[in-house]
């Protein structure tokens, strides 16, 4: 049978010829569609992220996974969502809270040292400067579905990568593959390769917060992208939330497309950050 995929309201619109009064940029590039918005000088782009399927986790035979990244099951997307292209500037923080609570610091650096429970009140401000706009945070389906861009091997860029595609600590390679640069710092987004679907530093850089509870497995999984939130279904449900991606100072094996990690909303580290989807609305 095949699956019905609901059309979003703002994807025809921008097919239609009729951005959202908030866009400051739209168009078409090789890896798709893409929107801006501009608030206080600081411009920020969406990627269309189309609707589909994908294989969630990681296969047994992964070298280096975790247990925690199974059982491995089908999501599909019924209707499209945007993403943010990189992770949240430190310029666009400063804009829409006033402050930058980061370690290293540049406006075109991802801004870190923010908790799950901080990233909530900056969509609150964000969403009220700019009415429509409508931002959130991923799901953990919808960010690792973003971060394959189709792809089924450990990493976008296919079964291993390097520090000139990824910041992460180089000197501890994945699956036995040649050691290389450590930078020890957070670099500017959009400054390494891009996934297939034009995401930047979707692998290393910062953690990125997703909206999910932690859950130990993928047992009874969601298996639409919606975020898991049941309080009723994991221990510490609607305190422990999902970080993912891995960070400039982790090793190989920790910025794999399927590596997940538990944290405290109130947790802060100079390598935790987020990116913001956009709600169907």
């Amino acid at each position: 049978m095949a699956t019905h995929y609901t059309i979003d309201p703002l994807r025809q619109a921008l097919a239609d010829g009729s951005p959202p009064e908030w866009a400051s940029g739209w168009g078409e590039d090789r890896y798709g569609l893409f929107l801006a918005f501009t608030l206080k000088g600081v411009t920020q782009q969406l990627r269309w992220i189309p609707p589909g399927s994908f294989m969630m986790g990681s296969p047994t035979d992964e070298p280096e996974r975790f247990d925690n990244e199974g059982p491995q099951h089908e999501v599909t997307f019924r209707q499209g969502f945007w993403m943010f292209d990189t992770a949240c500037t430190q310029g666009l923080w400063q804009a829409v809270m006033g402050d930058n609570p980061s370690y290293f610091q540049s406006p075109d650096l991802p801004v870190e040292q923010v908790s799950w429970d901080d990233v909530q009140g900056f969509l609150a401000r964000i969403n009220a400067q700019i009415p429509g706009l409508a931002l959130s945070l991923p799901s953990e389906a919808q960010w690792e579905y973003a971060c394959r861009a189709g792809t089924t091997t450990p990493f976008s860029f296919g079964d291993n990568i390097t520090p000139e595609q990824v910041n992460y600590d180089g000197t501890f390679p994945y699956a036995n593959g040649p050691k290389g640069l450590n930078r020890q710092k957070t670099v500017p987004v959009a400054s390494l390769p891009p996934n297939p679907w034009g995401l930047f530093e979707m692998h290393g850089n910062v953690f990125e917060w997703c909206e999910d509870v932690w859950h130990d497995s993928y047992q009874q999984a969601p298996t639409d992208g919606r975020a898991w939130i049941d309080a009723q279904s994991a221990p510490h449900s609607g305190v422990v939330r999902v970080v993912r991606g891995g960070s400039w100072i982790r090793d190989a094996r920790l910025v794999r497309a399927a590596y997940r990690y538990a944290l405290s909303p109130g947790g802060r580290s100079h390598d935790f950050g987020f990116r913001c989807s956009r709600v169907h609305s």
